[in-house]
């Protein structure tokens, strides 16, 4: 009698084990990445490889395009949240910002960022590990002539442009209509993802995948679906897309060098 209870009662402890297994309630999810909502007038969603991306195409002739990392106080902001409060504080409220650019610890640029024709940080043509070194990389800019360019980052040390706005970043996703190099087609490295391509001297094409993506496939995004001759990843899972009130993808994760996207003032007579 005592073993067939003992071999009962371990039957039942496996029933009961099984039951908690499928039971028990599961740890919950992280909160989304994407918060959704309306997207502004620039933006759109667009499907491609069978991931969707919020894609916002500017017209220089109509918007203007800067690079910013520190306020007044020469501090970096920090994030988009705290740029698009400080923007509407000072009395210039943003249409888009989107994190531009690979930043250290302390949230300085790891290359080139020139803002308002001020160079706070140097090319970097150094040599490392991580995707910033991922060469060949490149530089985003609009020069003070307001045409826009991404250009990869020899090419441009040697042009030399006149710049009013410019971040550095890697690697380049599309060099003069070919896909880098070093991509494999669809690897196995997925995150959300933010880049910039510039369509022609006045068109810029900000993208950010809504879900993880291959740099391949992302590559591929702004070559043969956004006609970009020229593109440039920015960063991966900390990437992130405001309206200048809100957030449209990612959350409140650290920025370095911001894009902000703002309505050019009416010229006055």
């Amino acid at each position: 009698m005592m073993k067939k209870r003992h071999g009962a009662a371990f039957l039942i402890a496996i029933l009961l084990a099984a039951l908690a297994v499928i039971w028990w309630p599961s740890s919950p999810e992280p909160p989304p990445l994407v918060i959704g909502g309306e997207l502004p007038a620039p933006c759109r969603n667009v499907a491609f490889e069978a991931v969707t991306y919020v894609v916002c195409e500017i017209d220089l002739r109509a918007d203007s395009i800067g690079v910013f990392h520190a306020g007044t106080d020469g501090k970096p902001f920090g994030s988009l949240e705290a740029f698009d409060k400080a923007m509407a504080g000072e009395g210039r409220p943003v249409l888009l910002a989107m994190n531009g650019g690979m930043y250290h610890e302390n949230l300085s640029p790891v290359g080139l960022l020139i803002e308002n024709g001020n160079e706070k940080s140097p090319l970097n043509s150094a040599d490392g590990e991580g995707n910033f070194f991922l060469k060949p990389n490149g530089v985003f800019l609009v020069g003070k002539d307001g045409k826009a360019a991404v250009m990869e980052s020899s090419a441009y040390a040697a042009a030399k442009p006149d710049v009013a706005f410019a971040t550095q970043s890697g690697p380049m996703l599309v060099i003069d209509g070919q896909i880098h190099p070093r991509f494999e087609p669809n690897g196995t490295s997925r995150y959300i993802r933010n880049g910039v391509g510039v369509r022609d001297e006045y068109t810029v094409v900000l993208a950010i995948s809504r879900s993880e993506v291959s740099f391949g496939s992302f590559a591929r995004l702004f070559r043969d679906a956004l006609g970009c001759r020229n593109a440039l990843f920015l960063d991966g899972a900390v990437s992130a897309l405001s309206d200048g009130e809100r957030m449209i993808v990612g959350g409140k994760y650290p920025a370095g060098p911001i894009i902000s996207v703002s309505a050019k003032k009416p010229a006055t007579e």
